[in-house]
């Protein structure tokens, strides 16, 4: 039986109730599924049509992976309700999507297991270079942009020092990117890459592809000049375009301040305002901004800066299927936000008449490897630049029996893990776990492999410490992480997740005030005494003396927790969530 693409996109939003499997081996073979889910003609041709793509927070993942969206992300007061906080059912009831489809799968953590087997893996550079080069060629002078958060994620990463993302970025042929973990491997690996393998090289193919790394927002701290270009100008299609950079503005916060010691960040408002008029005088008809501030910060800049046409978002790592309209002084701005691990492609089109955008399309294309034929030069430089370490990654830690992710506002089953690993090997009556949205995710009897694990671990500043903290320092730390994820102004979000916690119960308050989020706070079901001393596990300090102190990396301690299991198998976790008040109802909580 064939099937026309029509049908195909009907199969695709009818699978679960027929229980298809959709992968290379179902009726509807790979080709007619890329047919399908990856038609997607230009706007229009020639003078007067530009086009953007759009990755963001792929986190070094250059193979395909599993990644479960979260079924938590909760957005409070005037953000309640809005993208991008709804999961699940609310979400795709916001963007027209059939549940049970392709697109339900990649959009929603919603009866991910099964659909994880149907559907297969997302992501992959292989596969997203078959679709970048796909939308390419049909999009001439179509530039790529990358949000940041690429250099670091996997072990790989790590250990070539970020080489292997700077080499298959240029090869996938990223045009413009800015950064916020980048700048963990420090200023002068970061300047080297920016001023030496994104600079147009000898000879042909990737090693001459140009990157520029743009980033207005980010000043020297002696006497703030510019570290990177704020803006770069581009011509496509008789169109005079800007590509205006936004790095992470709280890199000194939340992460080591020793890493950028010589530069100062900030969201900076009437900086942007003045990039964006000058890139407009220089006859700048599209003016974009990729940014690295989160999704409710860009709505919010969105509504104070004029002029921007669209701002590609990244650093919170919604996948949002629609671009959200800003109504500002000076007209409207379209909000997006491309989600994260490779999993997504945004695509912009726009038409320009009379020297402005008249029109636009927007559509954001999950990646699936299942649907997208790898692409042979970027696979062979994939299995190069991976060779020397392939033993190392492949090596079997433990078995897991249970579902492990992270992606959400509270405990994931990773986190717990790492939790129970840390308070476990190191003696500790409760643990802390940094509430990162990077990680992927695994199923029930899938091996933890060592590259599983350290895609949940992979930092610069990785290391294990035990520190006595009297219960004040514990609900002062929870009440501090509490006021960053739910601070009612965007501008005070600073980024991530709440902090995981091991072994403490409490109950939480979101919509509460600084300092009145947390109470009932409880260790083996007897409450925390404000004046006494417990012993506290935890990892990535952001002092720079925790490598001095001896502390060994958290990977170490987690390896030897997971090959102690007995069986070397690990069971489901239970995962310890906060009790939550006040948000019943809410459509950004399954």
């Amino acid at each position: 039986m064939s099937l026309s693409k029509r049908e195909f996109l009907q199969v695709l939003g009818a699978a679960s109730v027929a229980g298809m499997a959709l992968s290379r081996h179902a009726t509807a073979d790979a080709a007619t599924a890329e047919d399908a889910l990856y038609d997607l003609p230009p706007l229009g041709r020639g003078a007067g049509f530009v086009s953007f793509l759009h990755m963001t927070d792929c986190h070094a993942q250059l193979k395909p992976i599993l990644f479960r969206e979260p079924s938590v992300n909760l957005g409070l007061g005037s953000m309640q309700g809005q993208l991008p906080h709804l999961v699940g059912e609310h979400l795709l009831k916001h963007a027209q999507v059939p549940a049970g489809s392709a697109l339900a799968h990649a959009y929603t953590y919603l009866d991910f297991e099964r659909s994880a087997q149907r559907f297969g893996k997302v992501g992959g550079f292989a596969h997203l270079a078959t679709l970048v080069k796909r939308l390419k060629a049909s999009r001439p002078g179509a530039l790529l942009l990358d949000g940041g958060d690429t250099w670091q994620g996997s072990a790989t990463s790590l250990w070539t020092n970020a080489q292997d993302m700077v080499d298959a970025c240029k090869a996938l042929t990223v045009d413009v990117m800015t950064g916020h973990w980048e700048f963990t491997y420090g200023m002068k690996r970061v300047k080297e890459i920016v001023d030496k393998d994104f600079k147009a090289g000898t000879g042909s193919g990737a090693a001459a592809h140009r990157v520029d790394f743009v980033a207005q927002n980010v000043k020297t701290a002696d006497f703030g000049d510019p570290v990177f270009a704020p803006y770069v100008m581009k011509e496509m299609n008789g169109v005079k375009v800007a590509i205006v950079g936004q790095a992470f503005p709280y890199t000194p916060i939340a992460n080591p301040r020793y890493m950028v010691a010589d530069w100062e960040f900030g969201i900076r408002d009437e900086d942007m305002q003045k990039a964006v008029d000058e890139a407009r005088g220089k006859g700048a008809q599209v003016v974009v901004v990729i940014s690295h501030n989160g999704m409710d910060v860009d709505l919010k800049m969105a509504s104070r800066v004029r002029g921007i046409d669209a701002i590609f978002g990244g650093h919170t790592h919604d996948g949002v299927p629609v671009a959200v309209p800003v109504k500002n002084p000076g007209g409207t701005t379209l909000v997006t936000n491309a989600g994260s691990n490779g999993k997504f492609l945004g695509v912009m089109d726009f038409e320009v008449k009379a020297g402005k955008v008249a029109n636009f399309r927007y559509r954001l294309l999950p990646v699936f490897s299942n649907f997208l034929k790898a692409d042979p030069e970027m696979d062979a430089l994939i299995t190069r630049l991976r060779a020397p370490y392939e033993s190392k990654l492949n090596e079997t830690l433990a078995v897991t029996d249970g579902l492990l992710y992270r992606r959400g506002n509270f405990n994931g089953s990773w986190d717990q893990l790492v939790c129970d690993a840390l308070m476990e090997v190191q003696g500790a009556e409760i643990a802390f776990s940094p509430g990162f949205r990077w990680g992927t995710s695994l199923l029930p009897g899938q091996a933890i492999t060592r590259e599983l694990m350290m895609d949940q671990l992979a930092i610069t500043y990785p290391y294990a410490t035990v520190t006595p903290m009297t219960g004040e320092t514990i609900k002062t730390v929870l009440e501090d992480v509490a006021d960053n994820l739910f601070n009612p102004d965007p501008y005070y979000q600073q980024g991530g997740d709440m902090v995981r916690v091991g072994g403490l119960e409490y109950t939480m308050t979101p919509g509460e005030k600084m300092g009145a989020r947390i109470s009932d706070m409880r260790l083996n079901g007897k409450p925390v005494e404000a004046s006494k001393t417990y012993k506290v596990a935890g990892w990535a300090p952001v002092a720079e003396d925790a490598a001095k102190a001896g502390n060994k990396p958290v990977w170490d301690v987690v390896e030897t927790w997971l090959k102690a299991r007995p069986g070397q198998r690990v069971s489901a976790r239970k995962i310890n969530t906060p009790k939550l008040v006040g948000v019943q109802g809410n459509p950004g909580m399954a």
